[in-house]
């Protein structure tokens, strides 16, 4: 069987962290039940890159309960759990993925799992949608469809949609309540600030946090920055979300402005250039820099090198630089994802909803790939739905049905 990873002899240390996740999974564990009755995927080869944690793994073996051939490179060079990778690899999983990857060798991982010719893509960030749209059409010709996990990536298949060269239908798993309103604000609000305090071991009460980006992933660090005792100062280019954190009851500044102030910066924008040169001079010494967004562009790390005098590594994921005047700022995980690179994502809890939306993808996408168009699509409503239903049934909730009286109600205009 074809694979690369670091060291095979983990793969028994992952096992136990892939029995961890699971138990805290048990919307997908459902999932997985019924797919290993159904067999929904039977003879599918599905290609996947994703962030390689304990998480993805129950999916991945969710998705092989369900009859398909998997076949998984990681989404960020910095975010794999090597002994989870192993532990895949001892389960029949073909992964290319390993911690600390030059960006040569992620490319070369997309590159090799496209050449098995998938029938269903999944992704996180867009790069292997990218991939098979610009070097790789003849394999992207075959696909039935794709997903997309993340914001960063449904935009990037807008714009291809918009210009009409998407080859396949695509699923913005992204777009699903059950994921965007829970792993996107809790899930990234809590692993974000997870991976700062692991890299740094600060005390967040009584500093000043400044969150750049008020969507769903800058509500969840803002909300979570303050109830640890932070002042929170957000910025934004979009009004609307700008009135709606003063009406959540932050401070709203320019960063031109906030640069001066803050203590600590998270960047949750999904664009690049977020915090630049002009803001590193004006920063306090002793300034933390972590960037929340699934690419490292929105710090730019280039012009903080260009305008250092010195860097070193303090802590582990925590890079000093020194600039002309005596001031040190410090950059947490090089740039990148900070939850994944400084600590371990998000939950499993969270991550449970997020990739039964993709189990359940996965299969509609084999069941009506021959009606679906080569758009992008939502997730469908009664998957989303049922996602929902199957959560709050693992947590012993029950909620009210309307009556057909109440039903009719609502239907009529009188």
């Amino acid at each position: 069987m074809s694979y690369k990873v670091r060291d095979l002899s983990l793969a028994e240390k992952g096992k136990i962290q892939i029995e961890w996740a699971s138990k805290h999974m048990p919307v997908l564990n459902m999932i997985s039940k019924e797919f290993s009755e159904e067999k929904p995927l039977k003879e599918v080869r599905i290609a996947a890159v994703l962030h390689v944690t304990k998480e993805t793994a129950v999916l991945v073996k969710t998705l092989m309960n369900g009859g398909a051939e998997v076949w998984l490179a990681a989404s960020n060079p910095m975010s794999t759990q090597d002994d989870v990778a192993a532990a895949l690899v001892m389960e029949g999983v073909h992964v290319y993925a390993w911690r600390g990857e030059t960006v040569e060798e992620y490319f070369d991982a997309i590159k090799t799992i496209a050449k098995v010719e998938p029938h269903i893509v999944i992704d996180d960030g867009g790069d292997f949608h990218a991939y098979l749209h610009s070097s790789a059409l003849e394999i992207a010709e075959k696909v039935y469809g794709g997903t997309e996990e993340t914001t960063t990536g449904v935009i990037r298949l807008r714009v291809m949609e918009k210009q009409g060269i998407l080859r396949y239908p695509v699923i913005a798993v992204n777009n699903a309540l059950t994921k965007f309103m829970f792993d996107n604000r809790y899930g990234t609000g809590q692993s974000a600030l997870d991976g700062i305090l692991r890299a740094t071991n600060i005390l967040l009460a009584g500093k000043t946090v400044v969150v750049a980006g008020y969507g769903w992933v800058g509500r969840g660090i803002a909300w979570r920055a303050r109830g640890m005792g932070a002042r929170v100062i957000v910025t934004e280019v979009d009004p609307i979300r700008a009135l709606e954190a003063v009406m959540d009851g932050f401070e709203v500044m320019k960063m031109d402005r906030a640069c001066e102030i803050g203590d600590v910066f998270i960047t949750a924008t999904g664009n690049i250039n977020v915090i630049t040169r002009r803001h590193f001079e004006k920063m306090k010494d002793g300034a933390v820099l972590a960037n929340a967004g699934h690419f490292d562009v929105e710090v730019s790390v280039k012009e903080l090198e260009a305008i250092a005098v010195s860097k070193r590594d303090v802590r582990n994921c925590v890079t000093e630089y020194a600039l002309p005047d005596g001031r040190k700022l410090y950059l947490l995980g090089r740039g990148r994802l900070v939850n994944l690179v400084c600590a371990e994502g998000h939950s499993s809890e969270v991550m449970d909803m997020s990739f039964a939306n993709q189990a359940l993808a996965a299969k509609f996408i084999v069941k009506n790939r021959y009606s679906l168009q080569k758009k992008v699509y939502d997730v469908p409503k009664e998957v989303d739905t049922h996602v929902a239903i199957l959560k709050l049934k693992s947590m012993n909730i029950e909620i009210d049905s309307l009556s057909e009286e109440q039903r009719k109600y609502l239907e009529s205009w009188i």
